[in-house]
């Protein structure tokens, strides 16, 4: 893992920044999320959370409460650090080792694989987390980012 990718997957936290972030947000959020998977055909579990509150989940065809157990370890990463679960497990992964070798944290609540992002508020920092499970990890990431994208550019 390079440097650059390290350089852009924080890029993402700095630039996906929300004004505020209240239950209808969340809403919008995973009903946005939902039909973007829907119309791809994903077989994705997703969710929104704010503080320790699911505020949003849907499980698409194709997935099990395998993808619900993953966004909760996943979701516990980015809850932990404050970071998105797919940086936290490069930046293990960087420094020569992985996240559950070297984390102390036990990896059956625990997972820094891709596909859980922070909800931060610009002025506040992390209040929550969105996220998928049912794809690669990067897949499961690169979902999230891009359809986090759209949604803020739209409520701009």
């Amino acid at each position: 893992m390079s440097d650059d990718t390290l350089a852009a997957l924080a890029a993402q936290e700095e630039r996906l920044v929300f004004h505020r972030f209240e239950n209808e947000t969340a809403l919008e959020l995973g009903i946005h999320l939902l039909t973007a998977a829907r119309e791809r055909l994903l077989p994705v579990t997703v969710s929104v959370r704010r503080g320790g509150q699911r505020l949003f989940h849907a499980a698409l065809p194709g997935t099990s409460a395998d993808n619900d157990a993953w966004i909760d370890r996943k979701s516990r990463v980015v809850d932990r650090y404050g970071h998105s679960s797919f940086l936290i497990g490069e930046q293990f992964r960087a420094r020569g080792t992985t996240f559950e070798a070297d984390s102390r944290l036990d990896p059956d609540l625990y997972a820094a694989h891709g596909g859980v992002f922070p909800v931060i508020v610009a002025g506040v920092g992390p209040v929550g987390t969105v996220g998928v499970s049912g794809l690669p990890q990067a897949d499961d990431h690169a979902f999230v980012v891009e359809q986090l994208e759209v949604f803020l550019s739209a409520q701009n």
